[in-house]
Parts: C-alpha cells; sequence; structure tokens
C-alpha cells in the first residue's frame, strides 16, 4: 500500500487492505483531479455515496459544494424541477422560485446517485447540461449555465437500459467515461473483521457499551456469510448486536440470529457455510444423523439452490449450442456438438433446432472445439477446465456414453466451473462483445455482467 493511499485512506475513513479496495482508490486518485465525467457501479450498499465523496475531495473542486442525489427517490413528477429548479406559479403549488440541485452544486461537483432511474425526458436536459452546460427552470425560457463536475452511479447495468430502450444511448456514452467498479463486501473477505470490528466499536461508544471482542467461529462466520447488502448491511447488524445484545462478546451463536433473517430460501448467495460450534456439536446430539436443525436447514436449502443452478446450467448450454447451428439444425464446427443422440437425429434432419436444443441441454457430456482446434470435454478434470488453453487430454478416450465418460474422470467440473468456461468461450467467439455473448448464453447482458463480475472475469 502506498504512502498516498494510505493518506487518502486516513482522511475519509476507508477501512481494508484488500487489492480490491487499494485498486478501486488508486483509480480514484488518478481522476480525481479531471475534469473527467465518472460513472461509479457496484451493487447496493457498497458504498458509492462514499467513493463520491473520495473523489470530490481529491479534485480542484473540494472546497466547493458536493450535492448528492438520490434519483431513485424522487417521484417521476418532480424530479425535473428538483434537479432543475422552477419559477414562480410553474405548476400548481411552485408558489416560489427554486434553485434546482445543478444551480446549487455551480462550481462544484452533484452526485445523482441511482442514474438509471430517470426519466427520458430528464435524461434529454442531463445530456445538454453534460454537453455545454445548459439548462431552463421549469416554466423558464431564460437559459441558464451551471459549472458542475459529475459523477453517477447505479446498481443496473446501463446498457441493458439501452437495449430495452429505457435509457438514452448517446447519454450513456457521455456518462460511462471513466467507470469505476466498487467490489461487493464478499469479494474482500479479508477487510471483513476489521469494518465489523470498528462498526461495534462505534456503537459501544455511542450506546455507552462494552465490547471485548469476538469469537474465532463468529469471525469465521462474518467471512463465510455473503453479505448481499454488503457494506450497509455489516453495519446494520453490528448495530443491533450492540442495542440487543449489549455484546460484550460476540459468538456465533449471536450473530447467527442476525444473519438468519438476511437469508433466501432458494439463493445460495445469501447463505454462510454451516458452522459447527461448541453449541451446535451439543444440539446435534439430540439428532440421530449428527447434524443440528440449523444445519441441517442451510444444508436443505442449499441443496435446493443446487438444484435451481444445474437447471439454469442445462438451459445456457442448450441455448448456447441452439444459437449456434446452421438452418439445417447442425452445429457450428467450431462450437459444441451435440451430444450423440442429438448430433445423429439433427444430421439426419429427424429434428429440428428446438428439439436439438432442448436434448443438448439434458446433459454436460458434450464438447467444445476451442480457436486452437483443440476438442475440450465439458466433463474434464478441474484443473484443465478452469483454463480449456492448458487442456491436454490425449490420454482419455472418446466414451461411448456419458456414464461410461465420467468413469473414466477422476473429477468433474462444478457447475460454477462449467458456467464460467462457456462464458469464457462466448466472449472469445464474439470478442468480447457482451450483447452477443449474452444472447447466445440465453440470458440478459445485466445478468451476464453479474456473472463476469463473480468470476473475477471484468477487465
Amino acid at each position: 500500500m502506498t504512502t498516498d493511499i494510505q493518506k487518502v485512506q486516513e482522511k475519509f475513513g476507508l477501512i481494508g487492505s484488500s487489492d480490491s479496495l487499494l485498486r478501486v482508490l488508486e483509480k480514484a486518485a488518478l481522476v480525481a483531479p479531471t475534469k473527467i465525467n465518472i460513472l461509479l457501479r457496484g451493487e447496493s450498499g457498497v458504498g458509492k455515496d462514499v467513493m463520491a465523496k473520495v473523489i470530490h475531495g481529491l479534485s480542484e473542486r473540494k472546497d466547493e459544494k458536493l450535492v448528492i442525489v438520490n434519483c431513485g427517490a424522487i417521484p417521476e413528477g418532480i424530479i425535473e424541477s428538483e434537479l432543475f429548479g422552477h419559477e414562480k406559479g410553474s405548476f400548481t403549488g411552485a408558489e416560489q422560485t427554486r434553485q434546482g440541485y445543478f444551480e446549487m452544486a455551480n462550481g462544484g461537483t452533484i452526485f445523482l446517485d441511482e442514474i438509471g432511474d430517470t426519466p427520458k425526458n430528464v435524461q434529454v436536459k442531463l445530456l445538454r447540461i453534460l454537453e455545454n452546460g445548459e439548462y431552463y427552470r421549469v416554466g423558464s425560457s431564460q437559459v441558464r449555465k451551471t459549472d458542475v463536475r459529475i459523477i453517477t452511479a447505479t446498481n443496473r447495468d446501463l446498457w441493458d437500459d439501452v437495449e430495452k430502450g429505457h435509457f438514452r444511448e448517446d447519454l450513456y456514452y457521455r456518462l460511462d467515461t471513466v467507470t469505476v467498479h466498487l467490489p461487493p463486501l464478499r469479494d474482500r473477505k479479508e477487510d471483513i473483521p476489521i469494518i465489523f470490528r470498528s462498526f461495534v466499536e462505534e456503537f459501544a461508544r455511542k450506546y455507552d457499551s462494552v465490547f471485548q471482542g469476538f469469537s474465532d467461529d463468529a469471525r469465521s462466520l462474518l467471512v463465510s456469510y455473503r453479505w448481499p447488502g454488503n457494506i450497509r448491511e455489516l453495519r446494520s447488524v453490528a448495530e443491533q448486536l450492540v442495542v440487543l445484545e449489549r455484546s460484550q462478546f460476540v459468538t456465533a451463536e449471536k450473530l447467527q440470529k442476525y444473519l438468519k433473517g438476511r437469508q433466501h430460501t432458494g439463493s445460495a448467495d445469501n447463505l454462510p457455510m454451516p458452522l459447527m460450534s461448541s453449541s451446535y456439536k451439543d444440539e446435534s446430539e439430540n439428532y440421530s444423523n449428527g447434524f443440528g436443525e440449523q444445519e441441517r436447514e442451510l444444508m436443505y436449502r442449499a441443496l435446493i439452490d443446487l438444484r435451481s443452478e444445474i437447471s439454469d446450467m442445462k438451459k445456457m448450454l442448450g441455448s448456447f449450442i441452439y444459437n449456434n447451428m446452421d438452418r439445417d439444425g447442425k452445429p457450428s464446427r467450431a462450437l459444441p456438438l451435440l451430444t450423440s443422440s442429438s448430433s445423429s437425429s439433427a444430421a439426419s434432419g429427424s429434428t429440428d433446432k428446438r428439439s436439438a436444443q432442448t436434448s443438448a441441454g439434458s446433459a454436460l457430456d458434450d464438447y467444445v472445439q476451442t480457436s486452437g482446434g483443440d476438442k475440450v470435454p465439458l466433463g474434464y478434470t478441474r484443473k484443465n477446465f478452469s483454463d480449456s488453453s492448458d487442456a491436454h487430454h490425449e490420454d482419455i478416450d472418446e466414451p461411448e456414453d456419458l456414464m461410461t465418460y465420467f468413469r473414466q474422470m477422476e473429477t468433474i467440473p462444478s457447475v460454477e466451473e462449467a458456467e464460467k468456461f462457456l462464458i469464457k468461450l462466448a466472449l472469445e467467439r464474439f470478442e468480447g462483445n457482451r450483447r452477443k455473448a449474452a444472447e447466445t448464453l440465453g440470458m440478459s447482458e445485466r445478468t451476464l455482467y453479474r456473472k463476469l463480475d463473480q468470476y473475477g472475469l471484468i477487465n
């Protein structure tokens, strides 16, 4: 960690030493002194407003105002008036002239959070401000000018909104000059305990409580939980523990109570890994299978989600093959081959593309031919599967059927590895074009972007 980044963290109270956080701070420090527009992207609760304050605080406008606007919280009927102001009598209830946020921020910085929620008529006026700084108050014909640095943020895929016609493409390109991706808390696991400790100590002082630390199993639970609400959720849990538990010492049992309400059946993203603490082991003695009720519930939910993930994989694989077949129902030479049954039927013309899609999505025993010409089976070992360019399988015989093939394997790929492989293959085929890759994989571009972020494939 450089001295400059350390000073930034101390100045703005940013806690953590993970590589993903440091990369974000380095990029923010690099672009902050410029006049370039910045788009902050990240899940809800990752601290996009805090990053906007950092960028403003490191800019030449740091002595001027920073105006923070949550576009998603302003009703559509008044957002134009809130942003640009209005004249007295311009509409019912306009009893006096009012400045808008852009006028208030003149000379400084305006941060527009949830920019994707702005209506189309307002997007036109935002585009004009971005181009020449000009705008009109509601009810006025007088052109006004403002000199502001614009920072925007979203937790959505704006390009997906562009394709659906919800967001102007010209405005998208003006906002997306420099994009800063804020990592979710689950990608900063080493930072979680120290951030949590700082929150607990803060609330302990505020509520005149005493904090003496947390147990090893509580620390493990903190790190294994996926924190769908990110830092906002972490802070909320810390405050609840201090207020409701008067936590002098945080244990996994106490912490678990405040995480359980944030788990959703069928969503493994929100499930922590089951922990077998001493109390859990005591409880498990009441069950003949050796597991306590909480562990059994977690495992049951995980199994439900696994079934859902496998179903999604089948659909994605089927769609991938379907979108790369010719008019005769035959697979493209450079893309996944169908299973033996569907391949033969397609070749003989006895089935159409949709039936071939169904057959192809029913198993993962297909082969993929890479750009280098090597055929890589989807059931190959995990080591080679994760990087198809290094795959070597000359010593493995081509299977006669699916069961024979898997019996030859020492390991089989996980669902995540298979999904990651197909995503990389699609992006390679379409030279990084996410829209075409998403269409081929049978998912929305927003879902593809989330998968790229999840698997660390974003450049």
